[in-house]
């Protein structure tokens, strides 16, 4: 049975993220993932068998109700308040998604830090004035199944990119790997070596009902593998402070976007001085 406790709150604090084991009950796992093996044939037939995902939950013909028990567990409810310690909603399930194993092939993600790295147009010098606020960018994977998908970097959401990180990707948009012609073997050796390849990277284990909540200002990434079965939902606690921030930043990046400003390297000035 879940207990909070302060290592909750310094874990997050600290690292970046914590998990609240067995916190989802097993009435509503099964519940969840009967909804979820539906949802996951649907995003095939409409994305292809590489869907990583499907989301937002409101759009796809399953059972939303689980969902909505899930996103309205007063145990979860306290224990986020207690991390983030400021008023907040569930996302709604116009939002709220499902990550799921791919059913053809190992893939690895890019390494990122959210909206800083996948945000086509973002003001990067924005981000960085609120990269470090408790507020914003809070995410949540509340795993099915065990899932060992995603890599995080511990305490980097604190702290600028380290010289070594800036060196491992030195130019925007950060790459994945590159799985042109491997077979199914190399590109999951593939993808292990570039998830081993940023300093401090560890993975987070997370186990049937275990509810992970992160800072996705962290560096972090996922990786999936087809013969392992993966139902997770993805989302993310609403504060006042971060809806007002994404639709400032989004408003913003499209702007940018339309003067030709798609990728903006946050270390541009760094990597010349290392490089030489």
């Amino acid at each position: 049975m879940f207990k909070f406790t302060d290592k909750h709150i310094e874990e997050y604090q600290t690292l970046g993220y914590t998990v609240f084991h067995g916190i989802i009950p097993v009435k509503l796992i099964d519940e969840l993932r009967r909804e979820c093996d539906r949802g996951t044939e649907l995003a095939r037939a409409q994305h292809g068998l590489q869907a990583l995902r499907f989301q937002p939950i409101a759009k796809f013909d399953i059972n939303q109700k689980p969902f909505e028990e899930f996103q309205n567990l007063p145990e979860i409810r306290d224990a986020v308040s207690r991390i983030i310690q400021v008023d907040w909603e569930p996302s709604g399930l116009d939002i709220m998604g499902v990550l799921i194993e791919p059913s053809d092939s190992a893939y690895c993600m890019r390494w990122h830090r959210d909206w800083r790295d996948n945000v086509s147009g973002l003001d990067v010098r924005d981000w960085e004035s609120h990269y470090q606020d408790v507020k914003l960018f809070n995410q949540v994977n509340a795993a099915l199944y065990e899932d060992t998908c995603t890599w995080v970097v511990p305490g980097s959401h604190l702290r600028p990119d380290t010289d070594a990180e800036i060196l491992r990707f030195p130019k925007r948009p950060i790459l994945g790997p590159d799985f042109e012609g491997l077979c199914a073997a190399a590109r999951e050796r593939v993808s292990l070596d570039y998830l081993e390849s940023l300093p401090g990277a560890k993975r987070i284990l997370l186990d049937a009902g275990d509810y992970c909540l992160y800072r996705n200002s962290l560096w972090h990434t996922g990786n999936y593998v087809p013969y392992k079965k993966r139902a997770t939902l993805h989302d993310a606690p609403m504060t006042q402070a971060f809806l007002e921030y994404r639709e400032a930043a989004i408003a913003k990046a499209k702007i940018r976007l339309a003067e030709g400003i798609e990728w903006e390297n946050p270390n541009a000035e760094r990597v010349a001085e290392l490089v030489g």
